[in-house]
């Protein structure tokens, strides 16, 4: 099933799901596993992140060649940091480049994964058992506050509002075949900037749940960003960054794109 959460022409924030081309207003909580696909028609005036989160967790140096391109050696363990929750916008909202912010925005796509069942100290063997499904993301990040100006803590140039763009779906896992590796691009200005598969993962998304949960409830909603590959725009010579005017979207295979333009604080464009 591929899940929206928008909000209609009526200003009602609804849950739906895509049915032949059109969003079906969808009955119950995905959440609580109880859902029933109504025959109303949804028009989305505005998308959401797919699923009200609790919290919004995210693993930096995931990618063998991200790492590389970093000058970074691979983690031992998976690196973890956290973004504000005011973060999270949907797809075709607007990513805001903040006025306190020089010329250092950069893109990163990400497979997000959702926990659908509460767990706590989950085995890898079992940690999947625990997903509802995933979703296109964009970890947005300040890159001078994130290396200089955040007390050598990445969630301050990774917590500005709009930096975690996610959706526009959630495809439930039984739809993801995630063991064969999925492709996963950035697309900046029409021209694609990275190309990958998340089989290039460092560590994979069973365990990266089962580090999580241990000793720590994730509980359902829980949001994971598992990393980005090689390409960003910071380790480019020149660099390539993202400006007001600019339109960039994350592709993966089977999951959709998420697009979203790029404004000033403002709201303006080029």
């Amino acid at each position: 099933m591929r899940i929206a959460r928008v909000q209609d022409r009526q200003g009602r924030t609804v849950l739906a799901a895509e049915r032949e081309g059109t969003l079906r207003v969808l009955r119950g909580d995905p959440l609580l596993g109880d859902v029933e696909i109504s025959a109303e028609v949804v028009e989305p005036a505005r998308w959401l992140p797919p699923v009200a989160m609790p919290a919004l967790v995210c693993i930096g140096l995931n990618y063998r060649m991200h790492a590389e391109e970093s000058n970074q050696p691979l983690p031992k363990e998976p690196v973890v940091f956290m973004k504000n929750l005011a973060a999270a916008c949907g797809h075709e909202e607007p990513i805001q480049i903040p006025a306190v912010c020089e010329d250092e925005v950069d893109y990163e796509c990400e497979l997000a994964v959702v926990i659908g069942r509460r767990c706590r100290n989950v085995s890898p063997e079992r940690a999947l058992e625990h997903v509802l499904g995933y979703a296109p993301a964009n970890d947005v990040s300040a890159r001078i506050w994130q290396l200089q100006r955040g007390g050598s803590q990445w969630v301050r140039g990774k917590s500005f509002d709009t930096f975690a763009p996610i959706g526009p779906f959630l495809v439930t896992a039984d739809e993801v075949p995630l063991q064969k590796g999925l492709d996963i691009k950035t697309v900046h200005n029409g021209e694609v900037v990275q190309s990958s598969n998340t089989s290039d993962m460092i560590f994979d998304v069973a365990t990266i749940i089962s580090f999580l949960s241990q000793g720590t409830t994730l509980l359902p909603g829980t949001t994971i960003l598992t990393g980005t590959p090689a390409g960003v725009g910071w380790a480019r010579n020149p660099k390539r960054l993202l400006h007001a005017g600019d339109r960039v979207s994350v592709q993966i295979e089977g999951l959709g794109e998420l697009s979203n333009p790029v404004v000033d604080e403002a709201g303006r464009g080029p």
